[in-house]
Formats: C-alpha cells, structure tokens, sequence
C-alpha cells in the first residue's frame, strides 16, 4: 500500500508593530456563507476550518500568541477581499493590526494597484463590518504607512466596579469592532513593562471573565458581537513634546493573549473613549504604546450615531513589514496533528 503523502499550506507571515499576522491566501477547505460574518460561524463550528487554524496557530507550527487570517471573498463588490482572522482560541470579529498587514500585502503584491496620489485604499470585510486599510507609497510605490480606518466605535460603560485579586477596580467599556474592558493600571500598583508580563496577563484574564457576560458587553443589534474580547491595561504618561496625549497599554486579549502591538482595534476602542470622557479633543491624535516599545498614532475622523448612541470613525496608524514566507507540511504519520499550545 503506498503510504499517504505529506499535505502542504502555504503562508506569508508579516509583523505590524511586533505582533504577528499569517496570511493564508488559499485556505484550501471550504469556508461556507454568504458573509464574512457567516463564514466566521461557520468557521467556529467546522472540523476542517478549525483545524486548519489550529494546525497553523499551535506549536510547533505556531505559538501560543500567533496570530493570522484566511482570506475569504469580500461581502460584496465594494470591497476587494474578505478575511476571517482568528488566535489560539478561535476566531476574532476584528483585528486592526490584521488590517494594516493586509493593506500592505494587497499593495506589496499588486492585488491592489498604487494609486498615483500616494494614498491607495483597499478596502475588507471582516466579521465586525467593511474597513479600510488606507495605505500610503513614496513616489517609488514603496509602502510607508497604513491608516487602519475601523468600524463606527463608541464608548459603551463607565467606571465599572471590578473586584480582582489585587482589589476592586473600575474598568470602562469601549467597541472597536469588538468590545475592550479597559483600566489603569495604577489602581492595582502595576505598570506596563516587559518584567510584570504574568501579572498583566493574569489580571487581563481576570477581568475580561468578570466582565465578559455582564449586560454591559451585550451588543445592541448583532449577538455574535457581544462578550468582552479582551482587556486594555493602560497607564497614562502625560503629553509628549508636542503636546499630544500618551499612553502606554498591554490588551489581553481571547484567552491570555498578549498583544506585542498597542493593538488596533482596541487602539480604536481607547480614542472612542478618550473622546467621549473628554480627555481627548475630536481629531486629536493619541501616541499609543505598546509593552514592547512599538507604537501607534490614532485619532477620531468623523462623529456619527449608530444604534441610538454616539460614536466615532477612528484612523489608527502604524505599519506592517513582511517577515517570511513558510510552507508547512503536514505529515499523516505525525502524531502532534494539528499541535498543542501549553497555556
């Protein structure tokens, strides 16, 4: 009997501001809806889709804080692709950092052509709804910056009482097209540093469980949008030398999760905020940091109101840079298919 042969999936991996994206361009199993958001149900709840995430997410193919997509077709033709991103525990509705990525990559392999204005917009739907990844090119066509332009973005509660094992806190919640619990972390005496990751991770978890259920983190129109999706731990750092507002966070996000970029989406979730507690002028931008060092600059672009509630079009900029491409095999005879993860 001659012996099954080794499958292979291909990838093209970039980082954008030190967290991973892996782009798998041809899944190769059937991903079934008529929307983006469709097909992340049927995703979560399909052998094969799943497994496939799980094979390129687990070690030893992966790690506990990959992160990645399948690209899927757009919505519609207003937009020129779909994707479906997903983590260690399944499936995500957003992914700013994810976003950027794929507007690089659209422009880097000419999926979309560069515009001659140097500002080209490649437009995807994600299971949240269509954003834009608005990529600008110097007068060679070279890629220089993404203004990740996000889903309508509010501020949902305010100052909700959390007891953790350090103590009570209060955390507000904000949607970037997914909701964020977000708190100081000088309540609890923490800062935000490579050296206190175990604590930071323990306490995000900590809180995004608290919370994830509460009426507060119910969406208004769209149950799949609902529950917290991760936890921003923030600690203020005054104004910069040009006098904008700066901060520094961690976002624990899915289930322990900790994002190595100041996070897109939940970038997106503090300028809603920011602007409706007051702290940040409308247009105003915010220098984000993340725990690593990299940053992000964000600010609101247009006032609107969705479900009856107030809400702002945020601009998250930052850039993506291509680390690789990989063609991992799948061997039937391995017994570590699809691969483990030890947290």
């Amino acid at each position: 009997m001659t012996p099954a042969r080794p499958t292979d999936v291909s990838t093209i991996d970039y980082h954008t501001a030190g967290e991973p994206f892996r782009i798998v361009v041809e899944p190769g199993v059937p991903i079934e809806g008529a929307t983006v958001a469709d097909r992340r149900a049927f995703a979560i709840s399909d052998a094969a889709v799943d497994g496939l995430r799980r094979l390129l997410c687990f070690e030893p193919r992966g790690h506990a804080d990959m992160y990645g997509g399948f690209l899927t077709p757009p919505d519609d033709d207003g937009a020129h692709l779909g994707v479906l991103f997903w983590h260690k525990d399944g499936f995500s509705t957003a992914c700013g950092h994810g976003t950027i990525a794929l507007g690089v990559w659209a422009v880097e392999t000419g999926l979309v052509a560069v515009d001659p204005s140097g500002v080209t917009d490649v437009v995807i739907d994600v299971p949240s709804g269509r954003v834009t990844a608005r990529v600008a090119t110097d007068e060679a066509g070279a890629v220089t910056g993404v203004d990740f332009v996000n889903v309508p973005s509010r501020l949902v509660a305010e100052r909700l009482r959390v007891q953790t094992r350090l103590g009570e806190v209060r955390a507000d919640i904000a949607y970037g097209g997914a909701n964020y619990a977000m708190l100081d972390v000088a309540q609890v005496g923490l800062s935000i540093e490579p050296a206190a990751v175990s604590e930071l991770i323990a306490l995000g978890r900590e809180v995004k469980w608290l919370l994830n259920d509460s009426d507060a983190a119910q969406h208004p129109t769209d149950p799949r949008l609902s529950g917290i999706y991760g936890t921003i731990l923030f600690e203020r750092l005054g104004r910069d030398a040009d006098g904008r507002l700066h901060q520094r966070n961690a976002t624990v996000f899915a289930d322990g999760e900790l994002d190595r970029s100041p996070c897109g989406s939940g970038t997106a979730a503090r300028i809603a905020a920011l602007t409706a507690q007051g702290e940040l002028a409308f247009g105003e931008t915010l220098v984000h940091d993340s725990i690593v060092g990299s940053r992000f600059h964000a600010r609101a672009i247009e006032r609107l109101v969705v479900d009856g509630a107030e809400a702002v079009v945020p601009a998250v900029t930052g850039m993506a840079y291509r680390t690789g491409a990989s063609t991992f095999t799948v061997d039937p005879r391995d017994p570590l298919v699809p691969g483990f993860v030890l947290r």
